[in-house]
């Protein structure tokens, strides 16, 4: 894989470097107000409670149709595949990754490059589901990014040159990050992946100033978390209290839960929330128990690294419905009281609304078309009521190594993603982009060894319908009424922003980037990129014009493991680039 020495190239241009000299340090302050300034954009989820919900409204249902491009960035050389990053914006200047673990910064303005950095990633890199990056955190004078080798990387703002590089786990056992890293309260917390080669998934905190270790929490049940002073390693306690309670003899030991998608920062009840994966392997059969804290959502302390509740989406899972999807924070009014909710979409296809200051279960409701698995959920508990015969079978009780195929909806792909979905403040619904599909999946025998694939599993991903398998789905957080719906040909495997000018953006494997009425679900807007638009779009103000930015590239988990699904989008061009749009200032009044 092509690198430079250090990975780095770095623009001369005189007035690129004139933008960036003159930006300001990212604060504390700044990241946790960041829903609130829509000048700039420095967190992931546009705000730490990842809502993805903007306060500008000078582009809305009335005017979208004026929304014009700008420029358009190529990340250029052969190096393609899936683009799913979340550009950031501070002060003029647009930091953004690509795939094979690069950064760039460039001039918002003008799209024109100011630097580039190129990780010199190593042979042998195990990312299950193509080679992307989702983002940056930016702390201070640093742009911060996690490699396909499992490393983190802090680089100078204005130059792009390395200021520290912590390894974060070993690839050869096949840990990676492709997650963008979050700053809260001071401190870099970063997740990792690699549940499909029997990890132990972990979250972490760092010194944003020096990559030094703070704390470190394992999410399999049974093994120890630290924090660290003064360069020693004090216990804190192991995950779950004991080793193995709910798993059989040494299967914890490599039991997956990896915190691939990174997480989300709840200011109200001081709570980092992170999603955790399937366990593994696959094989469910090989692990009998619910297999704590697999298949999960975790609220987690950031001061410490402590576990303070868990809740499990899929106890014992053995569909590959990883729950990492991410925990986005609300609030509503019931019965005249201010609800602190949670709400999460699930790979399984249920949606929960859980209190996010206990994580007690509210409600649960299937938000795609069909479960076979599950016939629903506990009123009480939200824990699963498994459909008898939905669980594929034992190849320990057949003949031969395979065991009894079973029909499962959704596929393991699920019903959602790790597209992230959107909370409107004006309209009360979840926008979620989900995908109506099907799979054949079988057991196989499979024992662990180190860096090898611990999956037990076989498996054929079909559509659900003739045809269309993306849904854009607006949801009632409330009654479980789907409002509105948006039907795509190809699966959707984008993310969503929604803004206070009543409009829904999202992009489609066809290239579209989209615009919806919030309210209605009419499309408003389409523009072609190029190529499939597997990114999350932002908005933002500068010079007193709003702005929308979304990267495009085909690529992502869909071409590489979808089956009969592939075979429907192959055709779909690869690319690699990030465009930014404006509404003009005399379109403002159009409203």
């Amino acid at each position: 894989m092509r690198s430079n020495e250090f990975g780095i190239r770095i623009a001369a241009s005189t007035l690129a470097l004139a933008v960036s000299y003159g930006a300001y340090a990212v604060t504390d302050e700044d990241i946790i107000n960041d829903h609130k300034t829509p000048g700039d954009i420095v967190s992931y989820g546009m705000g730490t409670q990842g809502q993805r919900f903007s306060t500008l409204d000078d582009l809305n249902t009335s005017n979208i149709q004026y929304l014009q491009p700008v420029w358009g960035f190529s990340f250029g050389s052969e190096k393609m595949r899936g683009q799913e990053s979340q550009p950031m914006v501070k002060d003029g200047v647009m930091y953004v990754t690509a795939s094979y673990s690069r950064v760039y910064a460039i001039d918002a303005r003008t799209g024109e490059e100011i630097w580039q950095y190129d990780a010199r990633l190593p042979d042998g890199i195990m990312p299950c589901c193509d080679v992307v990056n989702r983002g940056v955190a930016l702390y201070g004078d640093k742009v911060i990014f996690g490699t396909l080798d499992a490393k983190l990387v802090a680089l100078n703002k204005d130059t792009g040159k390395p200021m520290w590089i912590k390894k974060v786990a070993d690839y050869q056992a096949g840990y990676a990050i492709t997650a963008a890293p979050i700053v809260v309260k001071g401190k870099l917390i970063t997740g990792v992946s690699g549940g499909e080669f029997g990890i132990v998934g972990k979250v972490e905190a760092y010194d944003p100033n020096t990559g030094d270790l703070l704390w470190t929490r394992p999410t399999v049940e049974g093994h120890m978390g630290y924090v660290y002073k003064d360069g020693k390693a004090i216990e804190n306690g192991i995950s779950g209290g004991k080793a193995g309670i709910t798993w059989p003899g040494d299967m914890w030991k490599h039991g997956g839960a990896a915190t691939w998608l990174g997480g989300t920062y709840d200011p109200d009840t001081d709570s980092l929330f992170f999603g955790t994966g399937n366990p593994a392997p696959w094989n469910s059969h090989l692990r009998p128990g619910d297999n704590l804290f697999s298949s999960s959502r975790l609220a987690i302390d950031p001061d410490d690294g402590s576990i303070k509740w868990h809740f499990q989406t899929t106890p014992h899972d053995g569909w590959d419905y990883d729950g990492v999807n991410e925990l986005i924070s609300f609030d509503y009014q019931e019965n005249g009281k201010t609800v602190k909710a949670a709400a999460t979409a699930d790979r399984n296809g249920f949606f929960y609304v859980l209190n996010r200051e206990n994580g007690d279960f509210i409600r649960g409701f299937p938000f795609v078309d069909k479960i076979t698995w599950a016939e629903g959920l506990d009123p009480k508990t939200g824990r699963p009521i498994y459909k008898e015969g939905g669980r594929p079978g034992d190849p320990s009780a057949m003949e031969g190594t395979k065991g009894e195929v079973v029909v499962a909806q959704p596929a393991f792909l699920g019903g959602k993603n790790w597209m992230p979905m959107a909370y409107s403040q004006e309209t009360g619904l979840f926008y979620v982009p989900s995908n109506e599909w099907s799979m054949d999946i079988w057991n196989e025998p499979v024992s662990y060894k180190r860096g090898a694939a611990f999956l037990g599993a076989g498996f054929t991903i079909k559509p659900a319908n003739d045809d269309y398998i993306g849904v854009l789905r607006a949801m009632d957080p409330k009654t479980g009424r789907e409002v509105w719906r948006y039907q795509n040909t190809a699966p959707l495997w984008g993310g969503v922003m929604t803004t206070a000018g009543n409009l829904v953006f999202t992009g489609t494997p066809e290239g579209y980037l989209k615009a919806f009425d919030a309210r209605t679900g009419e499309e408003l807007y389409k523009f072609n990129t190029g190529s499939g638009v597997v990114g999350t779009p932002v908005t933002w103000t500068m010079d007193g014009e709003q702005y929308v930015s979304v990267a495009s590239g085909w690529g992502g988990a869909v071409p590489l493991w979808g089956g009969e699904v592939a075979r429907v989008v192959k055709h779909f061009n690869q690319g690699g680039m990030v465009w930014t749009f404006k509404l003009p200032k005399d379109r403002v009044a159009s409203n």
